[in-house]
């Protein structure tokens, strides 16, 4: 269950960091409140996850699914660039997080 609950963390984290960029520097109060919302949720799943993970593993995963994430929601969303050396460390950061997910006693 704490695999599943890093997991949930790191889509907030997405979420988070969604939600910042689209707060217009916390000038658009929706997405302001969304971005709370988003980043009390991921920090809540994250503390939930790290009972049970180890906390160096939890936090890399939560990390590597946040900014995996946001690089793909940065290229589908905002046309940010998606060129072979990017796609290609971004896979390597998968890969990563995987590893980790194996490697990891819990």
């Amino acid at each position: 269950m704490a695999w599943i609950y890093l997991v949930i963390a790191g889509l907030f984290e997405v979420g988070f960091t969604t939600c910042l960029k689209m707060s217009n520097n916390f000038n658009n109060k929706l997405w302001t409140i969304l971005f709370f919302i988003c980043i009390s949720m991921s920090f809540y799943f994250l503390n939930k996850a790290i009972q049970s993970i180890p906390m160096g593993t939890g936090y890399a995963v939560w990390t590597g699914i946040g900014a995996v994430g946001t690089v793909i929601v940065g290229i589908v969303f905002f046309k940010e660039p998606a060129d072979l050396l990017r796609l290609f460390f971004i896979v390597l950061l998968i890969g990563s997080i995987i590893g980790l997910k194996f490697v990891s006693a819990q």
